[in-house]
């Protein structure tokens, strides 16, 4: 199954401009299984999101991206936003108590320095961005971001390697034209949240699968 984990919509997140239905259109076109609704800081309703499934018989996943000190992190498993969640260590024992798992998204960015062009010039940034604390306690690391350079995402691949964590692709979609760029690829059926949360805490039912890249 193809999904992707990484995804925001209008008005939900102020910084896209997909609509959920030009989401779930542009996601079945590009031959997906599912989204998973990763607004900045915002949980979608239950209900809303299960009526957005319905409405186009489609896989909707409830998550969040939550930005932290440790950087953003994409979450599921948790219901609503609570203040304190901006805070990693408060972030990642309320998803610990629910059974959740969380995902480190895009870790290249703030850690990879513009001026260094060649990937053999940038081993300092990157044993500096594997000591991150959140990688102690997320499940995986997003290495294959559709709005991230070929060199950016190898970078955050090299993290992944070194902290040793499986690693998920998502099209970080905020336009239209975002969907459908990478997704990844489950060797399980998920039909549900829980399903989802289950693979991602195993670590080993699901590869990245670039479409476009």
């Amino acid at each position: 199954m193809l999904i992707d984990l990484h995804t925001h919509t209008h008005p939900l997140s102020h910084d896209s401009s997909l609509t959920p239905d030009n989401l779930i259109d542009a996601a079945k076109a590009a031959r997906l299984d599912g989204v998973c609704l990763t607004e900045h800081d915002f949980f979608w309703d239950p209900a809303d999101a299960e009526a957005l499934g319905r409405k186009h018989n489609f896989l909707v996943i409830r998550g969040v991206e939550v930005n932290t000190e440790c950087g953003h992190i994409l979450v599921f498993g948790l219901e609503r936003f609570v203040y304190g969640m901006h805070r990693f260590a408060t972030l990642a024992s309320m998803v610990d108590e629910a059974g959740g798992a969380m995902v480190a998204a895009h870790p290249y960015r703030r850690q990879l320095p513009f001026e260094l062009r060649d990937s053999g010039d940038w081993s300092e940034p990157l044993e500096r961005a594997a000591a991150n604390p959140a990688y102690a306690a997320v499940h995986a690391i997003e290495t294959l971001n559709g709005r991230g350079t070929p060199r950016d995402n190898n970078f955050a691949a090299e993290v992944a390697a070194l902290a040793g964590l499986p690693t998920t692709a998502g099209s970080d979609a905020h336009q239209r034209s975002d969907v459908g760029v990478c997704a990844t690829e489950f060797h399980t059926q998920i039909t549900e949240l829980g399903d989802l949360i289950d693979a991602l805490r195993k670590g080993s039912l699901f590869t990245l699968h670039s479409l476009l890249l």
